[in-house]
């Protein structure tokens, strides 16, 4: 029975290293499986990608490691900065070195402009009054306020009459003309 222990051991060590090798496989195909099905990035759009995680300083860094000949620290710095994994910084670090980009301050976001169809309208009528002299103007409108007023005045005294204008047949019903007399009537 002795002389049976040895094989029988030697066949339980083969068979648990024959299924550690087929669930290795196994693992790899699917992870392999797993990155073909995802749409690869060239090699320019990882370098993009990559640059527009870093400040303007630590682009600078960066750059300054490749262009010693330091791929090893700048792939440390970028694993750092990001906190990616290490082969996905060495990917990043090897295609901002083949593909250099130029820093890129964030765009800043725009806030919405106001609609520029369709002024609003109030449920009261503001009426504003000019004079001059013994020359009256009166413009009654649901789609001006005092805020509105207020910038078309300012526009006017300023000295941009068209812009005024424009804001005042905009906010009113009445044409250019009748715009252009009021405003004329503000300019002080």
């Amino acid at each position: 029975m002795e002389s049976l222990v040895v094989p029988v051991l030697i066949l339980l060590a083969v068979v648990a290293g024959v299924i550690l090798a087929y669930r290795a496989a196994r693992k790899r195909k699917a992870e392999r499986g797993a990155t073909q099905s995802l749409p690869a990035a060239t090699p320019q759009e990882l370098a993009r990608a990559a640059a527009e995680r870093l400040s303007e300083d630590e682009h600078r860094r960066l750059y300054a490691l490749i262009a010693q000949g330091q791929a090893m620290a700048a792939v440390k710095l970028y694993y750092e900065i990001t906190g990616e994994g290490l082969r996905a910084s060495r990917d990043a670090v090897g295609a901002l070195a083949a593909h250099p980009q130029p820093y890129r301050s964030p765009e800043p976001t725009q806030p919405p402009e106001e609609a520029e169809d369709e002024p609003q309208r109030f449920p009261y009528r503001y009426r504003a009054i000019a004079s001059k002299g013994d020359v009256t103007r009166e413009v009654s409108s649901n789609m001006l306020n005092d805020e509105i007023y207020g910038r078309i005045r300012t526009l006017a005294r300023s000295g941009d009459t068209e812009a005024a204008v424009n804001a005042l047949t905009r906010h009113s019903d009445i044409s250019p003309k009748q715009a252009r007399e009021f405003i004329e009537l503000l300019d002080d």
